[in-house]
């Protein structure tokens, strides 16, 4: 007779070699067990720190603390985030030392929610004192396309008000204001019904705005010497980069009504790489902010889309060693919702156990608190183990993309369990309607 043999599977984990422990996520904390970073970023010039999902206080927490850290003892000199790049030029000049109320910075200077939360009100505290008396201050610029990624109006009213002072006599077409007025989206809430207004509109409407768009970008382009002269060279850069980024946002807005996702995802990508390198010719070294898909160095695959190239991999490609990435994953707690529930107010909902098989999983099963790793300097058999985690948890709902984490990040920080950021009052007292109205009605768990 024969013994039966039970066999039970074995969750894949790194080994003890691989573990790097965070000690604490407080960005107040000692910074000490964070020096495993003066080797493992070298002499890169971005350093990108993905996240798994928006809005999460651990998230925040853990880029203020890397901020901090490669602030003072690196001197890298600007935070760079996935927020808009023409409202981000208020939150830039606050933390200089800006005379405005740090609610209405966070409220108006950041988009797609980005600038509600607590957290976020923290970090942009210690940037402001920081800069009080640091030899290199640290400035702030948003890397992404404005308006929440619907509204050209933030652009194109930047792009004027300049024009006003470098080109007086200038009189542009007020049709094209007129109908960058009728989708005008006040925040991410009205995104849905901003962009059916766009759809909406007319052919020849809708043409005749993106033909005054080149217009103006051609005039511009041409007319650099005469109005650096009558202005300043930056004044002159921030407009023209405020320009481009909003011909780039009416190209996505032309790609989502024709339902072509895959072509908006890959216009907006390769602009905020631009953004990058512009940042880049001001700052010697910038720390990166964004979610892993926009800051990973392969492919990014979403649900029912071709696979799309993500900023990453141009920066990876124009700036080779130059670019660092630090990948995150999570464990358990709470994540973005998705779908009609988010506008309706239920902004969070519960996160599922990571799916076996997943580079969570392994992350998750490795160690019970925060860690990184260091992908570059594994053991064979933990490079064998990292390799066969093929998904990762994309943030959007139960979704998880392929991946291939040896090919996308460099390092990877885990948190083994991430909550719901608290919302920062004074923030939302100068937040549009729509936004106070879904935040009252959300009830954190």
């Amino acid at each position: 007779m024969t013994a039966k043999t039970s066999t039970t599977t074995v969750a894949a984990r790194l080994s003890g070699q691989a573990v790097i422990p965070l000690h604490t996520l407080d960005p107040a904390g000692s910074l000490d067990d964070l020096e495993w970073l003066d080797e493992a970023i070298g002499d890169a010039r971005v350093v990108a720190i993905g996240e798994s999902a928006h809005y999460n206080r651990e998230f925040y927490e853990l880029r203020n603390r890397l901020l901090r850290y490669l602030a003072e003892r690196h001197g890298f000199s600007a935070y760079a985030m996935e927020t808009g790049f023409v409202e981000g030029r208020l939150v830039d000049d606050w933390v200089r030392g800006g005379d405005n109320q740090l609610g209405e910075v966070m409220a108006n200077g950041m988009t797609s929610l980005m600038g509600l939360w607590t957290p976020m009100g923290a970090h942009l505290e210690w940037m402001r004192q920081h800069n009080r008396t640091a030899a290199r201050p640290v400035g702030f610029y948003g890397i992404d396309l404005p308006g929440s990624m619907v509204s050209l109006l933030p652009g194109l009213d930047a792009v004027l008000a300049y024009l006003e002072q470098a080109d007086p006599e200038f009189q542009p077409d007020p049709g094209m204001r007129e109908t960058a007025s009728a989708f005008a989206a006040p925040s991410a809430f009205s995104a849905p019904a901003a962009m059916t207004a766009y759809g909406s509109l007319a052919t020849e409407t809708k043409d005749a705005l993106t033909a005054g768009l080149a217009d103006l970008a051609a005039r511009m382009t041409s007319r650099r010497l005469d109005y650096i002269q009558r202005t300043t060279v930056d004044a002159y850069e921030r407009a023209l980069r405020s320009l481009r980024i909003t011909v780039t946002l009416d190209s996505v807005a032309r790609a989502m009504v024709r339902g072509d996702q895959q072509a908006a995802m890959c216009d907006r990508d390769a602009a905020i790489a631009d953004t990058v390198e512009w940042i880049l010719r001001r700052e010697d070294r910038v720390v990166l902010a964004a979610h892993n898909g926009h800051v990973q160095r392969r492919p990014l695959t979403l649900p029912g889309m071709p696979p799309m190239t993500p900023m990453g991999m141009h920066l990876a490609d124009r700036l080779g060693a130059d670019y660092l990435v630090i990948g995150t994953t999570s464990g358990s707690g709470q994540i973005l919702s998705t779908g009609a529930d988010f506008y309706t107010g239920t902004l969070f909902a519960d996160m599922e156990a990571p799916q076996p098989g997943s580079l969570d999983a392994l992350m998750a099963a490795s160690h019970d608190g925060p860690f990184a790793t260091d992908l570059r300097r594994l053991s064979p058999a933990d490079t064998d183990t990292v390799r066969a985690a093929s998904r990762q948890r994309a943030g959007v709902g139960t979704f998880y993309s392929d991946q291939s984490p040896l090919d996308a990040f460099d390092l990877v920080v885990h948190l083994p369990h991430v909550t719901a950021a608290e919302p920062d009052r004074a923030a939302l007292v100068h937040a549009p309607h729509d936004v106070r109205q879904a935040f009252s009605q959300w009830k954190p768990n």
